[in-house]
């Protein structure tokens, strides 16, 4: 097999095994309703994932790639750090809508499968909110406040939507209500000037 016929099978794997556990759920998805799927033997899976946890933890992984791409593309883009902010949230917002089960997948089987990769993923993101706040602040837009502080709450935001997504669609939230609520909150208050 040539490289990219076995760069394409593993692609249509992961996709199909995206399918599969959105359908089943990981903890019912199997290698061999995998490989039923991907119209491949149990043993082919078995030559591109040793296991079922390496499957998955190789999705999360393309699913941070994709989302990390996607955000330093944009960020590139802001003109000003509420930009930044209005852009980070809206890609964070419409990436959990678009990719449904990859949430789903998460809050059930947690971060065992994903590991220390997703964790240093949510560190990074922190860190981007961080920056951005701090360059806020330091332009004068933002109110002074504790930047790290104030990027976990966003943080934080944005994650209750990803977990809830899957179990609760009365407590999903627009990305412009978001948007405006952590902006006035972050805004820095300039006094009317005083036209006696």
């Amino acid at each position: 097999m040539n490289k990219r016929s076995a760069e394409t099978s593993k692609q249509n794997i992961l996709d199909t095994a995206m399918r599969v556990f959105a359908e089943h759920g990981y903890a019912q998805a199997s290698m061999r309703t995998i490989a039923q799927a991907a119209d491949i033997s149990v043993g082919g899976l078995y030559i591109y994932f040793r296991s079922k946890e390496e499957l998955f933890q190789t999705l999360m992984e393309q699913w941070i790639e994709d989302l990390t791409g996607r955000t330093s593309s944009a960020l590139e883009t802001a003109s000003s750090p509420p930009e930044a902010l209005r852009l980070f949230i809206a890609i964070s917002l419409d990436f959990a809508r678009t990719h449904r089960e990859v949430f789903h997948q998460g809050s059930e089987n947690g971060v065992s499968c994903a590991g220390e990769s997703l964790l240093s993923f949510f560190r990074r993101r922190r860190r981007i909110l961080e920056d951005i706040i701090t360059a806020g602040i330091s332009a004068g837009v933002f109110a002074p406040c504790p930047a790290e502080e104030a990027a976990r709450i966003i943080f934080c935001t944005l994650r209750g939507f990803f977990v809830s997504m899957p179990m609760d669609e009365e407590a999903l939230f627009s990305t412009e209500a978001c948007v405006s609520l952590i902006l006035n909150g972050l805004m820095a208050r300039h006094p009317a000037t005083d036209t006696r």
